[in-house]
């Protein structure tokens, strides 16, 4: 029986360098097969020749005006003290704009700048000169000039040339043909899940419909082969007959990296050569290129941040090569992080980032890191690319940001930091429905992680429910103390139940704080410095109890949406929350506080006319009634300005 094996890495390369290899390998630009199609059909295609003019446009001297068409010498001369006359039919031809020119005519005069005398007599105050508002034969196009030249990539704008000029059909460069084969045990296709619920193990095959479309949109047609098992047998197989088909490209997804039972290299090396295994990037690093009977094969990794990375690295730089069309290169703009963000030596890292304009810079918050979470890049508004010889960025750096999102968007982009609240959701779904061109970007870092923010001026507000131990108040005390020379505004949005989050039925019968000290209980908590963490040790301190007794003390999370997540999934028994969070999920709650959760907001943003409309939504009733269907949450002072 054949022990299985984890691959080694060959010897990693640089993005540059794999990149280079395989435009290098692969460099087929100018000699790709092509097809003719008729024009309307031709929109995102590239040209395979150049084309040229059959007529031109327009092919007759045309009216540009309405009016009379005239012989500009026979009016030299007229002027407002002798105005000179012209008689219909015989020196002067009423003529609509296009309408083809009369011949022995030259000029056209504009209708408002004659004066009719009678049915045949019109008088002019003003002479024309040659070819006045006349479109001559090619002013436009003059036939068989260059229209296009090969590799040009055919626009909407584009028909209007070509149909103009007489070219009713173009000969273009085929579509790239891709097969994507998803490979993983663990897949299952969403097509086969229905109502039927996912067991534990199983995985739904996004990545191969993430790259599809990618692959679509850089102009390559796609097929998609049905999930394989980790079989090599059958991978073998499935490779040896694609590489000797019509396909141009072929992407395996997942099986790249250094697992028992990742065979794509192994299956690569057997059908051809390895050209790369392993790039210095991450997301990423796992990917694998082969060369199978000429054609360029990449192993892709499997985690979904890591898939769309490896694509846009080195697939779609080679379709762009095979078309002739150039890189796609994102615009850059000039960010300011809102934190250190800490890199890896050796490593080039594509950091995800939220990005919004606050006063006269644009700021960054970094997104999760991990290559597994897609939510990480389809919430990031830019990528930060921290080049491997670098350890790390400082919160102060000036540094650029790739953008996945227009600046249009990125300056109307309000920038929420702090504390965690499910509110914030209903409040950015009603804003972007209320006005499509707005969005409300938040972070959860604490609702101490918030006022520090505020303190910095990275954001335009912060989320707080910092509970005051000496009165029971929330939030003044703390922005009297680390905001003191501040002129900010406190806005009510919502009061809310906090409480302990437990599995459907309380099955561990817990009832208060002491029970979450007992040896068979398992806790998470929140991060250090959000209000939920500083109410947990306010009541714990009051109970006389440790955090040394808790289990899970020291594990923390971000999001009252996360804590509730690992209470469903059995990893704790317990967690601190808020009702919405167990209600979403349908597990059990055992009130401990109503806490207040407001926005604090600096005087310098309170007048801007997007607050001005956030603001508004939050004091609607229709915000207002979307939040208390939530549960838990009560919006008696939801709007009110406290400070």
């Amino acid at each position: 029986m054949n022990k299985k094996k984890r691959n080694v890495y060959l010897k990693m390369k640089t993005l540059a360098e794999a990149r280079e290899i395989i435009l290098n390998e692969f460099g087929t630009a100018g000699t790709w097969a092509t097809e003719t199609i008729v024009v309307p059909d031709a929109v995102g295609r590239v040209l395979a020749e150049p084309v040229h003019a059959r007529l031109s446009a327009p092919h007759f001297h045309a009216a540009a005006m309405d009016g009379i068409a005239v012989k500009a010498s026979d009016t030299f001369g007229a002027s407002e003290v002798e105005p000179k006359q012209l008689v219909t039919g015989k020196d002067a031809y009423w003529v609509n704009t296009g309408h083809v020119l009369p011949d022995n005519t030259d000029a056209v005069i504009m209708v408002e700048h004659i004066n009719r005398i009678d049915e045949t007599t019109l008088e002019i105050d003003s002479p024309a000169f040659p070819w006045q508002h006349i479109r001559k034969i090619g002013e436009d196009i003059v036939a068989t000039e260059l229209l296009f030249p090969q590799n040009h990539l055919i626009t909407p704008y584009c028909l209007g040339a070509l149909i103009s000029g007489g070219v009713f059909s173009v000969t273009v460069k085929k579509k790239p043909k891709i097969l994507i084969i998803p490979t993983g045990s663990e897949l299952v296709d969403w097509q086969q899940v229905g109502e039927n619920t996912l067991q534990p193990g199983q995985v739904l095959d996004a990545n191969s419909y993430v790259l599809g479309s990618l692959a679509a949109a850089s102009g390559a047609t796609v097929v998609r082969h049905e999930p394989l098992m980790d079989d090599p047998a059958t991978l073998t197989e499935k490779i040896r007959l694609a590489a000797h088909s019509g396909v141009d490209i072929i992407l395996t997804v997942g099986g790249s990296s250094a697992g028992s039972e990742d065979y794509s290299k192994d299956v690569f090396e057997t059908l051809g050569d390895i050209l790369i295994h392993g790039v210095t990037i991450m997301p990423g690093k796992p990917v694998i290129v082969g060369n199978i009977n000429h054609k360029p094969i990449f192993g892709i990794p499997g985690y979904p941040v890591s898939a769309i990375i490896a694509f846009e690295q080195f697939v779609q730089p080679l379709i762009d090569q095979f078309l002739g069309q150039p890189e796609k290169i994102r615009r850059t703009v000039s960010v300011e992080p809102t934190r250190k963000i800490a890199s890896k030596l050796g490593l080039e890292e594509f950091i995800r980032v939220k990005l919004g304009l606050v006063g006269n810079r644009i700021v960054a918050t970094p997104l999760p890191r991990s290559a597994g979470c897609i939510t990480s890049i389809t919430e990031a508004d830019g990528i930060i690319r921290v080049p491997s010889h670098v350890e790390g960025i400082r919160d102060n750096d000036d540094v650029s940001a790739e953008l996945l999102r227009p600046v249009s968007a990125i300056q109307n982009t309000l920038v929420a930091v702090g504390s965690h609240d499910n509110t914030l959701d209903v409040l950015a779904d009603q804003l972007k429905a209320e006005k499509a061109n707005l969005t409300l970007s938040s972070s959860h870092v604490g609702s101490m992680g918030g006022l520090m923010a505020v303190k910095k001026g990275v954001c335009h507000m912060a989320g707080s429910h910092l509970l005051d131990t000496e009165d029971g108040s929330y939030n003044v005390r703390y922005l009297k103390k680390y905001l003191p020379d501040m002129d900010v505004k406190l806005v009510n949005l919502v009061f809310r139940d906090q409480g302990f989050i437990v599995p459907k039925g309380n099955p561990k019968q817990i009832n208060g704080i002491e029970d979450i000290c007992r040896e068979d209980i398992r806790f998470i908590n929140r991060q250090s410095g959000s209000g939920t963490r500083i109410l947990l040790d306010y009541r714990l301190e009051q109970s006389e109890l440790d955090t040394g007794m808790i289990n899970g003390y020291e594990i923390e999370e971000f999001t009252h949406m996360s804590v509730a997540v690992a209470v469903l999934s059995g990893t704790v028994d317990v967690g601190l929350g808020i009702y919405a969070a167990a209600k979403a999920l349908d597990l059990d709650f055992i009130p401990m506080v109503t806490e207040q959760y407001d926005l604090v907001i600096p005087q310098i943003y309170i007048d801007m006319q997007q607050m001005q409309i956030l603001l508004d939504i939050i004091n609607s009733g229709v915000f207002k009634k979307r939040v208390e269907a939530l549960g838990g949450y009560s919006t008696k002072k939801t709007g009110t300005i406290l400070l």
